[in-house]
């Protein structure tokens, strides 16, 4: 691992907020659809802006079966 530390063709980065979303999503979709995981990460694409990563293409995937709409989640109504 050392090699990488001095190697100067190499930048250090971080991934931000929004690319472990991506990463996260890819591991849900794939638990869903119980498909192998390698796949959805090759195609994801990063840009890098001020040392961290973002996601340009993020996994989208759309759940059957959802009979709440948009009232259902309307936090207006909540009494907290």
């Amino acid at each position: 691992m050392s090699e990488l530390n001095t190697n100067s063709n190499f930048q250090e980065m971080k991934l931000s907020n929004h690319a472990i979303g991506a990463l996260m999503m890819c591991l849900q979709r794939c638990l869903l659809e119980q498909s192998d995981i390698t796949g959805i990460l090759g195609d994801l694409i990063f840009l890098e802006k001020d040392g961290e990563l973002f996601c340009k293409n993020p996994p989208i995937f759309k759940i059957e079966g959802n009979n709440l709409s948009e009232d259902d989640y309307n936090i207006e109504d909540e009494e907290y």
